[in-house]
């Protein structure tokens, strides 16, 4: 049976990262004698302080709009054309893309396997996968979760969690992670928001895949899913099988990972979650007041990630 998530208390909030916002962190009122100005009065410098932090939040959302502006813009131009295109017969949703290498290193030593999140079309990905690629130093191969409008795509990351209907994002992952697997290779796995769910999914594919078409055991798909090294970030699962090696990354400012993933810090429904057996889940308090630029990979999450191995043993 899988090791529950205790990486932190139901009630008392863990460590939070040294890259904090800190807009977001409040800091604690030292205790005073009562006949000294209440601890819970706040002078006029920690009222400003606590105004200009909101104020620089507030600052810092607004400044993202024109981005997420775009980005809804290319989402409708990619899903309208898609729509019209299939009724005539036209090309299915892609679903892989071509290696991305780092801007300083056109041949790198390392490749990992990225698989995007909700409304993001072809070229969203390739952002991500250029800006993983700048990140970690390694060449990135992607597995395009097409995107098909807000509506379906959230209706599909339902039937995700419940493991029913078809995906295909996680056929491609499955099948991938399978063959190269049984090809005796290593593979370094990244899922992002909804990639992360995808991943989790695929994982359990190849999981039963092993079990009832090689006739493994348990512990021996654990041997054989312990070649498979996976980061998620602000991931939308609860539950990931036992055998990867995990880093998982939560943003305590995030609602994705939080509302519908391994949760933040306080977390009421922690004893429902399952991480992976020795999974590292890193937790971080960064952001704004936008819910959206709190979940951004490119420029949030990547500014917290550390190296696989430095990961691992929880040096962040």
């Amino acid at each position: 049976m899988s090791t529950i998530d205790r990486t932190r208390s139901l009630a008392v909030p863990s460590s939070t990262s040294k890259a904090a916002a800190e807009p977001l962190a409040k800091k604690p009122v030292a205790h005073q004698p009562a006949f000294q100005k209440s601890s819970f009065e706040s002078s006029p410098a920690q009222k400003n302080s606590l105004l200009g932090g909101l104020i620089d939040a507030a600052v810092g959302g607004i400044k993202d709009i024109p981005r997420f502006v775009e980005m809804g813009a290319n989402v409708f131009n990619a899903t309208t054309v898609k729509e019209i295109t299939s009724l005539f017969g036209g090309a299915k949703p892609d679903r892989a893309q071509e290696g991305i290498t780092p801007k300083n290193n056109p041949n790198p030593d390392k490749t990992i396997l990225y698989v995007n999140g909700i409304m993001t079309p072809t070229a969203g990905q390739v952002s991500e996968m250029q800006a993983l690629a700048n990140s970690s130093g390694a060449k990135v191969v992607g597995i395009h979760n097409a995107t098909e409008g807000l509506v379906k795509d959230l209706g599909q990351c339902v039937t995700d969690k419940l493991d029913k209907g078809k995906n295909p994002a996680v056929d491609t992952l499955a099948d991938t992670l399978y063959s190269e697997l049984k090809a005796g290779r290593d593979v370094h796995l990244v899922g992002y928001s909804q990639g992360g769910l995808i991943t989790a999914r695929a994982l359990n594919d190849v999981a039963k895949r092993l079990r009832v078409e090689d006739g493994l055991s348990p512990a021996q798909v654990e041997a054989k899913l312990s070649h498979l090294q996976v980061e998620t970030f602000g991931a939308a699962s609860t539950k990931y099988p036992d055998g990867p090696r995990y880093v998982h990354y939560v943003n305590n400012a995030d609602p994705v990972p939080t509302l519908t993933g391994l949760g933040g810090d306080v977390d009421p429904l922690a004893f429902l979650k399952d991480a992976g057996k020795g999974a590292v889940v890193h937790r971080f308090t960064d952001g704004n007041l936008n819910p959206l630029s709190n979940h951004m990979l490119d420029t949030l999450y990547l500014k917290h990630r550390v190296d696989f191995d430095q990961a691992r043993q929880n040096q962040f």
